[in-house]
């Protein structure tokens, strides 16, 4: 097998963590990388570039390239002795190492959370950057303070009376991505000590939000089928003295559930009828497959009871971090909660979105974008069923870019992590979404990652095919299994 780029940059960086190399050596020069390698200089180029992006490295002129302070050649005892963690940070420490493994250089990394960047029309995202920071010369357009821009405001809420909700342009609250929205809410709503009931299993920005927020979660059950157990739900709010109810009503990360359109305005009733608001984590509604985008809870709310989460990084800008509450008679108390924790969202960001959508087209992406993600779901499917053991299966949702795989109870899927780590993929362990181990032998896998890759000098023809890979990966450790395969 031919030498890549990527062999490269991790075989010096892990020379580097073995202190080989120490901070301010020169590392060997690109020429004579080449002919050790026996790879072009140019493939010993990318790799010291992608070393120099990540920090290992940088380039000093004439003179070549040399190691960088960092932080793990600190001394031990320079460090100040941690506190310990708590059982909830230390149950997922499995999620640093997936964020982890899926941000360093990973190939095909389907373990990650975020879509594929290449999906998003970031040419006509740049053109509306430039168009905002030449006629941004007013001081005011480079500090937004909450509750964010006016604009950007009014066309969420016309997008809101579109689809036939009527929604105030003063009760939406523009926040740094979905997670903040989502946190500011539920600390609006909430005193530490207090239950909150989350779906299980749970995305895990809810856990993590729910440990630094003191909270004690009441778990109700979510099948990747028909989505949240309506009885357990009411059964929750019986038996609990709940301050709030967090819930993802379409295309549930990680099963892909939603909630069927029957059940939804029974949620919302029974809710209020024991006066639990609810914070509806709605990040994916606009990747549905079906003719028609599913209609939020916030649609059945007659009493103002649901604060609607969204966020533009799931279809159309993930680096923007641009997200929003409608948070109905709870507003001014998120406003004031972001005065006091993060300020503001990025105002170049904010009045980009508002740009590029007064120009027109994102409904036109929005549609080529769902059309990519449900052709990519079907070729996915047809994978991972030719594949699994007879005791698993595969969630099939109609929308978003997650499959839910469950294997049979005796695979930890943190093995399965470990063994597709070295061929460049990575999935995310059913373990970030409990922490009571309930969920060790189901993956979560995004689908919208595309498992081809453009083909290059240094890749090999049956390498250029991610899908065949984590098969071939996932057909090897299964078949070691005691479980039979197909």
């Amino acid at each position: 097998m031919q030498v890549r780029y990527q062999d490269i940059a991790r075989w010096i960086e892990a020379q580097i963590q073995q202190r080989v190399w120490q901070v301010g050596e020169r590392i060997p020069s690109v020429r004579e990388m080449s002919r050790l390698q026996r790879v072009s200089p140019m493939t010993v180029m990318r790799a010291y570039e992608q070393l120099e992006a990540d920090g290992w490295v940088e380039a000093r002129p004439r003179s070549g390239f040399f190691v960088r302070p960092h932080y793990n050649q600190l001394a031990e005892h320079v460090l100040a002795r941690p506190q310990a963690d708590s059982q909830w940070l230390s149950t997922h420490q499995d999620v640093f190492d997936v964020i982890s493994a899926s941000h360093q250089g990973t190939r095909y990394p389907f373990g990650s959370a975020f879509p594929d960047p290449q999906l998003f029309p970031m040419q006509a995202l740049g053109r509306a950057m430039a168009r905002v920071l030449r006629q941004s010369s007013h001081p005011d357009h480079f500090t937004i303070l909450p509750p964010g821009d006016t604009g950007l405001r009014r066309l969420i809420a016309q997008r809101y009376l579109r689809q036939g909700i009527k929604v105030g342009i003063d009760e939406i609250i523009i926040t740094n991505g979905a997670i903040e929205a989502l946190s500011l809410s539920l600390a609006a709503l909430t005193q530490p000590g207090d239950k909150v009931i989350i779906e299980a299993p749970a995305f895990y920005g809810v856990l993590q939000t729910l440990e630094r927020l003191q909270l004690e979660p009441v778990a109700v059950s979510v099948d990747p089928s028909s989505g949240i157990d309506i009885n357990a739900l009411e059964h929750a709010l019986i038996s609990h003295q709940v301050s709030a109810c967090w819930l993802m009503s379409n295309f549930h990360n990680p099963t892909g559930a939603s909630i069927p359109d029957d059940d939804r305005p029974r949620v919302v009733s029974l809710l209020a009828s024991h006066q639990v608001p609810l914070i509806e984590d709605d990040v994916y509604g606009e990747l549905y497959f079906t003719p028609s985008r599913p209609m939020p809870l916030k649609a059945y709310d007659a009493q103002g009871g649901v604060l609607h989460c969204g966020s533009f990084s799931k279809q159309l800008a993930p680096g923007f971090r641009v997200g929003w509450v409608a948070a109905g008679c709870y507003a001014m108390q998120i406003e004031k909660r972001q005065s006091v924790s993060s300020l503001a969202v990025g105002a170049p960001n904010q009045l980009t979105i508002a740009d590029y959508l007064k120009q027109g087209g994102y409904d036109a992406h929005l549609r080529r974008l769902r059309e990519t993600l449900s052709t990519r779901q079907n070729q996915v499917l047809t994978q991972l069923k030719a594949i699994l053991p007879a005791s698993a299966s595969v969630s099939e949702p109609k929308g978003g870019y997650f499959l839910w795989v469950t294997l049979d109870k005796n695979i930890d899927t943190r093995d399965l992590f470990q063994a597709l780590r070295p061929f460049g993929v990575t999935i995310a362990p059913g373990a970030l979404f409990a922490t009571d181990g309930r969920f060790n032998h189901c993956f979560r896998l995004n689908l919208s990652i595309d498992g081809k890759v453009t083909r290059e000098l240094e890749h090999n023809d049956a390498e250029c095919d991610g899908l065949n890979q984590i098969a071939t990966a996932l057909s090897s450790l299964l078949a070691a299994s005691p479980v039979p395969v197909k």
